[in-house]
């Protein structure tokens, strides 16, 4: 689906199904900027599909790789609370300061990527899950996380 990929690029996020796919990929490993324990990287968001493809800078720091891991925590307790009035929805990263995406956690998830501080653009792709997403997510986050340990993340 994806003819963009690059063959070393490490994706820190893949939510994908048949059809589309959101994608984050890192820019480098090393960081871009570092501050008293926090480092700074470089990404981007990468949106296919059939009816549009584009991309946009993102950028994270080394907390906002725990707020993931702690965001697909909050997402799979949701999922088990079928009854909820509202669906669960959270920011990657924190809105702001970058582009970031939106999850909204409902029958077909929904995943926005905004381009906030810069074009103002939201671009909404609804996407079929499969079963196992968060434990593969979970393992790309691991996966970045090893990669980025030799810059201190």
């Amino acid at each position: 689906m994806d003819t963009n990929t690059q063959p070393h690029a490490i994706e820190l996020i893949r939510l994908a199904d048949a059809c589309q796919s959101v994608i984050v990929r890192l820019g480098s490993t090393e960081s871009t900027l570092e501050r008293p324990g926090v480092r700074h990287y470089d990404a981007e968001a990468v949106v296919t599909s059939d009816f549009m493809n584009g991309s946009v800078y993102l950028g994270f720091d080394s907390e906002d790789l725990a707020d993931w891991g702690r965001l697909l925590d909050a997402i799979e307790e949701a999922e088990q609370e079928a009854d909820l009035d509202e669906p669960f929805t959270a920011d990657w990263p924190r809105s702001g300061r970058t582009a970031y995406l939106r999850f909204i956690a409902e029958d077909p998830y929904v995943v926005e990527v905004h381009d906030g501080p810069s074009t103002q653009i939201v671009v909404s792709v609804p996407l079929d899950m499969g079963e196992g997403w968060i434990t593969e997510s979970r393992g790309r986050l691991a996966a970045a996380r090893a990669a980025l340990e030799g810059g201190g993340a």
